[in-house]
């Protein structure tokens, strides 16, 4: 299909940039901004969003790259799955970010969604939101009228609606680089390769003297929002690693994941049901955290 006409409008500077949306959000008209619009473009194909005006970020490399700061690892917004995955900082400091990027659909998405563009979408079945919420990531966002800090558990706020302002820009995503002992894996259960995720589990790990001593959760496609399997969290701390509940013995780890679904509202579509999604919850909540424990 034909996309509904807009004005095409494409910066060649942040402040321009920021400009430009800020005039669009004080006349009411409807922006999109694109950065590698794998999920913008088949919307504005299929007429699902109808802009007025797209500003395209494609000639800002500064908000490209990764870089390492010590404490955190901060990812600028245009930096695709491509450039995530081949970067040894992401490998190194934060690989939680790395085995989830590696499932996002198939190499050529990888190659132009774009890192920001994914969180800024916000759709709960996408594999990095459920990440940027386990491990604490900050969003960093720009306007005109400076910048402003997004905790993760206050950015994504519904069904494709992120807490980003019209006229604001996303500058990146401060990625929390834990420390010694912890593990990390991401579990994921969908009908092909290229597909989103049914259910998926982002996990991080810490271990100390053969057991559990903190766990981050965070779930794909279990509501509206990306969200944390807090009553998994509570229940697995001082946990014994090797109890793995084989041969019928006793499995604690697995009985501390039966709460993976508590809180959560799965939606219900062609692909699976509700129940169905809980149960996906309970059992690669387990898995993920009996491979972020190894």
């Amino acid at each position: 299909m034909i996309p509904a006409p807009f004005d095409y409008v494409r910066p060649s500077s942040l402040d321009e940039a920021c400009r430009v949306l800020g005039e669009a959000a004080s006349s009411g008209d409807d922006v999109k901004v694109l950065a590698g619009g794998q999920s913008l473009l088949p919307l504005l194909r299929l007429r699902l969003a109808y802009p007025s005006t797209l500003v395209d970020l494609g000639r800002l490399p500064e908000l490209r790259g990764v870089e390492d700061r010590g404490d955190h690892v901060f990812i600028g917004a245009l930096t695709t799955h491509d450039e995530v995955l081949r970067s040894s900082v992401v490998k190194e400091r934060i690989p939680l970010v790395a085995l989830a990027t590696a499932t996002v659909a198939d190499p050529a998405v990888r190659h132009r969604g774009t890192f920001g563009g994914s969180m800024a979408h916000a759709d709960p079945a996408g594999d990095l939101p459920a990440v940027a919420l386990a491990l604490d990531c900050v969003f960093v966002a720009r306007s005109g009228e400076g910048e402003r800090e997004i905790p993760a558990s206050e950015f994504f706020l519904d069904y494709l609606e992120s807490a980003l302002e019209a006229g604001e820009v996303l500058l990146g995503v401060k990625v929390p680089a834990l420390g010694p002992g912890w593990g990390f894996h991401y579990e994921k259960f969908h009908r092909t390769a290229q597909a989103w995720a049914i259910v998926g589990v982002a996990a991080a790990v810490r271990r100390s003297n053969g057991t559990i001593e903190e766990a981050r959760i965070g779930l794909t496609n279990m509501g509206s929002t990306p969200v944390r399997a807090r009553a998994v969290e509570a229940a697995i701390r001082g946990v014994s690693i090797a109890a793995a509940g084989s041969n019928g013995a006793p499995d604690p780890v697995g009985d501390a994941c039966a709460g993976a679904d508590e809180g959560t509202s799965p939606p219900a579509d062609l692909h699976a049901q509700p129940d169905y999604r809980r149960h996906l919850a309970r059992v690669l909540t387990r898995r993920a955290i009996g491979a972020a424990s190894r």
